[in-house]
C-alpha cells in the first residue's frame, strides 16, 4: 500500500478552491524545519501560519510535493517554499472550517537518524523539588 500516492495535496487544493469560491481566506499552518523556506522571524514554536488567498500570494502553485508562492512580509517580497508533508492544516480564517493533517515522518530515515544523534539527551540526575509560595 505504500505505492499509493498521498491524497493530502489533493485535499489541500480542494479546500483552497472551496475557500476561494465562497470568499473565505485560506490559511495553512506549517511545521518549520530546514526544508521549509519562509521568513524565520515570523516562526513561533517551529510553526508559521500563511495566507494563501489570491490577494496575498503571487504565482501560487500547489503541487503534489510543494506549495510555492511569493508574498510580502513587512513590505518585503519573499519566495515561500513549503513541502506538502509539512502542512499541518488548511482552514478558512473567517470560520475555522478546514482540515488538519498529522505531521508526516521524514522520508529519508538516514536524515532522521542523524538529527536524533545531534539532539542533546537529558542528563540523568537526582530529581529535585522546591516549595512555591
Amino acid at each position: 500500500m505504500s505505492d499509493i500516492p498521498s491524497n493530502k495535496p489533493y485535499l489541500i487544493r480542494a479546500l483552497h478552491q472551496w475557500c476561494t469560491d465562497f470568499g473565505f481566506t485560506p490559511f495553512i499552518a506549517v511545521f518549520v524545519d530546514a526544508s521549509v523556506e519562509v521568513p524565520l522571524e515570523y516562526v513561533k514554536n517551529h510553526e508559521i501560519v500563511l495566507n494563501l488567498s489570491l490577494e496575498a500570494c503571487h504565482q501560487l502553485q500547489i503541487e503534489n510535493d510543494w506549495i510555492s508562492f511569493q508574498a510580502r512580509f513587512g513590505g518585503v517580497p519573499r519566495k515561500i517554499m513549503v513541502p506538502i508533508s509539512h502542512v499541518l492544516a488548511i482552514y478558512a480564517r473567517e470560520n475555522g472550517q478546514g482540515m488538519s493533517f498529522p505531521l508526516e515522518p521524514p522520508k529519508d530515515l538516514h536524515l532522521a537518524e542523524n538529527s536524533d544523534q545531534t539532539q542533546e539527551k537529558p542528563k540523568p540526575g537526582k530529581p529535585s523539588l522546591r516549595i512555591v509560595k
